[in-house]
């Protein structure tokens, strides 16, 4: 009979935040399948219209970029605050934008933000419970 072998807890951080990057950039995506999208981008109609807005969005995106690699380099006490902090900056973050999407169109939308959300809350979940003085 085998065993599954334990696995650490910063692989299953970092596999979530890659799980949750893929979910992101996949929204992303398919949003440029609902109708005008494309469109209103070329003509300059879109929510990030300002520099300021577009930096905003950049670092919020490449927050979980960062996680994956900060959970295997970081030092276990950082890594775990990190991961508590971001993971529910995050959760709220997915939360009122998925709700505020509530459309035919953007269904997929809702659907990756409520995903993101159980992932971002799982991190959470996985990082507050995480024995530091062992690791």
């Amino acid at each position: 009979m085998s065993e599954n072998p334990k696995i650490n807890i910063r692989i299953k951080l970092a596999a979530l935040w890659t799980s949750l990057m893929f979910l992101y950039i996949y929204g992303d995506y398919f949003e440029l399948y609902v109708p005008d999208k494309v469109s209103n981008l070329s003509n300059g109609i879109q929510i990030l219209d300002s520099p300021a807005k577009l930096f905003l969005a950049s670092v919020s995106l490449a927050i979980p970029a960062i996680m994956i690699s900060a959970n295997v380099f970081l030092k276990p006490k950082i890594c775990r605050w990190l991961n508590i902090v971001f993971g529910i900056l995050l959760t709220i973050t997915v939360v009122l934008v998925g709700s505020s999407s509530i459309t035919a169109w953007y269904s997929f939308y809702v659907f990756y933000a409520a995903l993101e959300a159980i992932i971002s809350l799982t991190i959470v979940k996985l990082a507050w419970g995480w024995p530091i003085e062992i690791n």
